[in-house]
């Protein structure tokens, strides 16, 4: 039986606080203010959305709260101390035992409360912690979400010289693919944080009967018309909106709203209606909803503003080798093209980063990180420090991607190579082809200080065990021809021993404090170890025989100058020429 909020009864009470007393009993209650908080806009947690969501099928309700209330009462039993380990998970939902860890690892990669036991579990910890009930029903309900399409530059034209050029993929392009879309004549884009953020908060205002209805308890005697929310529950809302600037450090949840603000710690706060609560999100959901379309409205017939931030993600043609670090929420690099760009710890520290439309370049991005995201890059190396949350690369081709990160996330990418130092199974999802995995193959001195800061650990490191998922994203808006569902995306092959080799980062900034890294802290299989010091002793050989032929001077100097023009080639053929010329630069 679906739950409902209804206003049958009024169960408000006086509520005891810090500072204000009790009215009289026949005082009526105040009207709550929608905004008592200094800081009053209400924005959806993107990360939930953005790296909280798996194409798993049995996951994707298609009626959430007829399903997802049966799914609850089964995982209620079933927890201990209100938390569910990765054996009820997958019992309950049917699925299996690595997709129940992976559920977990899933949702602690996303939760909102860094104190929360399943965010501090070692690996070893997480099918035995669990997740608490009411972060994994907010968690399995918003499966249900169905991302916003991207949508088409306004210049196609202009912004065809910094996209992908075409590929022996191109004749041929899998019914099942979302990259369609991606690299259609239209060539579309990410929708701009602006759109997403309105796509969101719209599904929430529409789902929020049924996920407040899914936190809130019946009061005792009054059957399930009566439903109340504890500032505990309300508290879990976190993991789907925050109050005020994102990117800022957030407080509780309950201290925004005026039914918790200032509550006596030392006393339980007492519960209040779940409609009175449904009620105050809603406005605020519409007062935030209708000033980003004010907002998105004023651009669109407004002069361009190539500085504005809150629409980053908008323009690669009118603002290329954009970087636009916004305090309100993640560093955007956009268009970057045929260049070499390097940010440090002082540029990033503790953000989170998007590299989007990105063409023959070569990105640095050393600095600890919360999340990452590579978005339609092509052509491009991408080297990231630590990652202390979830990577995603999406939509990319011919990309190499060097990470240090505790979980990472492939989808609809074409021969692309990831050299990793990853504690979770890389994930691989959609539409990709000729994807390679790699050991890690580089270091910069502050890496291990960055890794310790973010917690990801150099021990482990399980690059070469790809979990391949759905080749059809149930989140997706798009179509797909019936029987496809259960397609299974198309794994990963580890890149040969022989054809590994290290990425050395040049040393920009010589004059800075040198950190205490001085190798790869991931150690390399027995496979790639013992590769490499094939390739050294065959350098060494080589260098020995030059050294010890005889040759009179005028034939040495033939030879030094032919080496030295099949180096040139190669570093033109390669496109290793820019990076000396950037160097030079800087």
């Amino acid at each position: 039986m679906p739950l409902f909020i209804t206003q049958k009864k009024d169960l408000q009470t006086p509520r005891r606080t810090m500072t204000d007393e009790s009215p009289p009993p026949s005082a009526p209650d105040p009207v709550p203010n929608p905004n008592p908080n200094p800081n009053p806009l209400i924005h959806p947690r993107r990360v939930s959305f953005e790296h909280g969501l798996l194409p798993i099928q049995k996951l994707a309700f298609t009626d959430p709260i007829q399903t997802l209330a049966p799914v609850k009462q089964k995982l209620t039993d079933a927890a201990s101390n209100n938390r569910v380990g990765s054996t009820a998970i997958a019992d309950v939902l049917q699925i299996s035992e690595d997709h129940a860890r992976l559920v977990l690892e899933t949702l602690g990669s996303v939760l909102h409360s860094e104190s929360d036991p399943l965010v501090r579990a070692k690996p070893e910890e997480v099918d035995s912690v669990g997740a608490d009930l009411r972060d994994l029903v907010l968690f399995l309900y918003i499966q249900s979400y169905k991302k916003l399409l991207p949508r088409t530059h306004k210049d196609s034209a202009a912004v065809a010289d910094v996209w992908p050029s075409t590929s022996a993929f191109d004749g041929y392009l899998s019914a099942l693919s979302p990259i369609q879309l991606v690299r259609s004549n239209s060539r579309r884009f990410m929708p701009s944080q602006a759109d997403d953020e309105a796509h969101q908060l719209s599904y929430l205002q529409k789902h929020l009967a049924n996920i407040v209805s899914l936190l809130a308890e019946p009061v005792e005697g009054e059957g399930e018309e009566s439903l109340v929310l504890s500032m505990e529950a309300f508290e879990h809302l976190g993991f789907l909106v925050q109050f005020g600037d994102k990117g800022s450090d957030v407080s509780p949840l309950s201290q925004a709203t005026p039914f918790f603000a200032n509550s006596d710690p030392d006393m339980p706060a007492v519960p209040v209606p779940a409609s009175q609560v449904h009620d105050w999100l809603l406005q605020n959901i519409a007062s935030a909803i209708e000033g980003i379309t004010e907002r998105i409205s004023g651009k669109e017939n407004g002069p361009a503003n190539a500085s504005d931030q809150d629409d980053a993600m908008s323009d690669a043609s009118a603002a290329p080798n954009k970087v636009a670090p916004s305090g309100r929420g993640p560093c955007l690099i956009e268009g970057v093209s045929k260049t070499s760009l390097v940010k440090q710890a002082s540029d990033l520290r503790g953000r989170s980063v998007k590299v989007v439309n990105c063409h023959d370049s070569v990105i640095y991005l050393l600095a600890p990180l919360r999340y990452a995201t590579v978005h339609g890059c092509s052509d491009t190396t991408i080297v990231l420090g630590a990652v202390g949350k979830a990577l995603r690369v999406e939509h990319c081709e011919r990309v190499h991607v060097i990470a240090a990160s505790k979980r990472v996330c492939i989808a609809n990418c074409r021969e692309c190579v990831f050299f990793l130092g990853v504690n979770q199974r890389p994930l691989i999802v959609g539409d990709n082809h000729k994807l390679q995995v790699a050991p890690y193959n580089t270091y910069y001195s502050h890496l291990e200080e960055h890794m310790s800061e973010v917690g990801v650990e150099p021990t482990i490191n399980k690059w070469d065990k790809p979990l391949a998922l759905g080749a059809v994203d149930p989140h997706d808006s798009l179509s797909h021809p019936a029987g496809v569902a259960d397609a299974q995306a198309e794994s990963a092959a580890c890149v040969d021993p022989d054809q590994f080799i290290n990425f050395l980062i040049p040393n920009w900034f010589s004059g800075e404090e040198i950190g205490s890294t001085k190798d790869n802290p991931f150690p390399l299989p027995d496979a790639y170890m013992a590769a490499q010091q094939r390739n050294l002793k065959n350098l060494e050989e080589t260098r020995q025989s030059l050294r010890e032929t005889p040759l009179e001077e005028n034939r040495k100097k033939e030879l030094s100058s032919a080496l030295h023009v099949y180096f040139k080639d190669w570093l033109y053929a390669s496109g290793n020429i820019r990076q000396l010329y950037c160097l030079q630069g800087d």
